[in-house]
């Protein structure tokens, strides 16, 4: 658990997929520069969600305590369907490539499941070839039966286009389904284009999954540009980030 200064009265912005080496191996970032970019930045805190690898609870613990901040445990998991961010989960088990396998394993854990980038494998650029139009390839997308399976898709994605980010916006529009933010970072400088703002104070994993179970946030666009950068909410209204303290005016 983290014990880092955190107002009761303010939201916090969380980046709650990102990924670390070597677990990851297609990232460059280990987890104390991601954690120390996300300090810098102002970010309230992270979550590790590595492709298909757990992190030891402990190992978690070890690295919040060191860097006095949030660092909390997640994973990506690849299914034949499309990849899962799944919270409350501590290992991976065979069978977890079916997303209907997944899912009960989170219902008897009591996590929760976010759709990760969902215009993957469903949105191209039209082109003057007649494809697939953009409300076929939404349809499509909406077919997918995990999105009955999740409590939430990811929305903004720090890797995808400003097309793509609209289409899985166009997409939990659709289903009626509450959006986050998150970098999916990979590098560095990924660190600090999207995450998600929670109403309610997290302390631990426990209460993240309560939050994102309960709906209780919205995704973010940060601006890290300034000095103090600038955050815009889905409703449009801004709230100001003070890089390295966490703290908003």
């Amino acid at each position: 658990m983290c014990h880092c200064w955190q107002p009761a009265d303010m939201p916090l912005i969380i980046d709650i997929h990102t990924h670390t080496y070597p677990t990851s191996d297609d990232s460059s970032l280990v987890p104390e520069q991601l954690i120390e970019e996300a300090k810098r930045i102002g970010l309230d805190g992270i979550c590790i969600t590595d492709h298909d690898g757990f992190w030891k609870p402990d190992d978690i613990a070890e690295l919040s305590r060191q860097h006095d901040y949030l660092v909390l445990p997640g994973c990506e998991v690849t299914t034949e369907e499309g990849h899962l961010l799944v919270y409350g989960l501590d290992r991976y088990i065979f069978g977890m490539h079916r997303a209907a396998f997944v899912k009960k394993l989170v219902d008897d854990a009591g996590g929760v499941i976010v759709v990760a980038h969902p215009y993957r494998r469903n949105y191209m650029k039209q082109d003057a070839d007649g494809g697939m139009t953009y409300d076929e390839m939404l349809d499509r997308a909406c077919d997918n039966t995990v999105f009955a399976m999740s409590d939430a898709v990811e929305v903004l994605n720090g890797r995808g286009s400003a097309q793509e980010n609209a289409f899985s916006r166009d997409v939990a529009k659709r289903l009626d389904m509450s959006g986050t933010g998150a970098s999916d970072a990979h590098r560095l400088e990924d660190v600090g284009t999207f995450a998600t703002e929670f109403h309610r104070p997290i302390h631990s994993l426990q209460d993240l999954v309560r939050e994102l179970s309960a709906g209780r946030f919205n995704p973010v666009t940060l601006d890290r540009r300034g000095r103090p950068g600038v955050v815009r909410g889905s409703d449009g209204q801004s709230v100001t980030v003070w890089p390295g303290s966490g703290r908003r005016g």
